[in-house]
């Protein structure tokens, strides 16, 4: 893996936790038991314990099935939602506690495109009067013909036509939409962009024109990511890392290439083995059989336990702690550490 810690982390994310309470107000956290009254709480642990880093010019892509917390893992670093336990870390300095006017400068430094095209956008504002905001919002002096210029360049960097700013969102397609989306996180010219499954709206067809945007505004702009997505063939395109999450604990952390090439962890095994492939040198597709525990009340062991062929008494008892490998990914396995994990074996 590529040793960037020399430089240190733009992005440094610390025993990262946040729990959703399903109970709200006293009665609610009453319950009967055993002939009984006693108070019980209920909280759905959406993130539990992650910690991880970007640097600086990568794009770390998160990954894992539905309701694994990537996308809570994203808001908590925008400043969208407030972690229930951990830090988080930019440039050095602690965000996650800071009030909503400490926030206000970073907020030009770190911005967000969201999943839905069709729902980030103000229907009753035009193109331009939704790229005028923000760039007036976080440049107060800018004379109106620079607020113009401003916006048009961003128009033209993205492939939409300056011409069109006086139209409104629903005057667009969806490809068209997230490229004003990604416009506009552009227009106060930012380091750092939270993308959350940005193109899974898209058609197929628009999906790799919007990710070739990003990649150029990356090495045009000097942008880092942090790209939340579901989909592993995108990652392979786009992500110089990536993170595995499975019921909001990290599985496995590696560059791209050695992710591909030998991942370690069996659910990063099963998830690989799902993505389609003409070629003939992959193993055959990993049937994950058990089932999926209840993020309200976790398992005591190891998240994956009930869906691996591998797991044993350890795995019932202890969770597994991120153990960095020889070729430096991270890998929260008892068995990858134990070294009785059978690769040819299937889940």
């Amino acid at each position: 893996m590529k040793d960037l810690s020399s430089a240190g982390p733009l992005l440094d994310i610390q025993n990262l936790e946040k729990k959703f309470d399903l109970d709200k107000g006293f009665l609610e956290t009453l319950k009967l038991r055993g002939g009984r009254l006693i108070r019980e709480t209920r909280a759905v642990h959406a993130v539990n314990n992650v910690t991880l880093d970007v640097h600086k010019g990568e794009a770390v892509c998160v990954v894992g099935e539905s309701g694994c917390g990537k996308s809570t893992v994203a808001r908590m670093v925008a400043g969208l939602l407030a972690p229930t336990h951990g830090e988080i870390h930019y440039a050095g300095q602690r965000i996650d506690n800071l009030s909503r006017h400490a926030m206000r400068p970073l907020r030009k430094k770190i911005q967000m495109i969201f999943q839905n095209p069709y729902a980030s956008l103000n229907p009753r504002m035009t193109i331009l009067e939704a790229l005028e905001e923000p760039v007036r919002h976080h440049n107060p002096r800018y004379s109106n013909a620079e607020v113009r210029d401003r916006v048009a360049e961003v128009m033209r960097s993205v492939g939409v036509d300056p011409a069109w700013a006086k139209r409104y969102p629903h005057e667009f397609s969806g490809g068209q939409r997230q490229r004003i989306a990604i416009a506009r996180a552009l227009t106060v010219d930012p380091e750092f962009i939270v993308a959350d499954e940005p193109i899974s709206a898209l058609d197929v067809s628009i999906q790799a024109q919007v990710l070739n945007l990003m990649l150029e505004a990356k090495e045009s702009r000097g942008l880092t990511y942090l790209f939340i997505t579901h989909d592993l063939s995108v990652v392979e395109h786009f992500g110089t890392r990536v993170v595995v999450l499975y019921l909001g604990s990290i599985c496995e952390v590696a560059d791209t290439a050695t992710l591909f090439s030998n991942p370690k962890h069996p659910y990063t095994k099963a998830l690989l083995s799902a993505v389609p492939q003409l070629k003939d040198d992959r193993p055959n597709h990993i049937r994950l059989k058990g089932e999926i525990p209840t993020p309200i009340n976790l398992p005591k062991g190891c998240p994956f336990r009930s869906r691996c062929a591998f797991a044993n008494k350890r795995c019932d008892e202890e969770k597994p702690k991120t153990i960095q490998q020889p070729d430096g990914s991270l890998v929260a396995c008892h068995a990858v550490e134990e070294d009785r994990l059978d690769t040819a074996a299937s889940v």
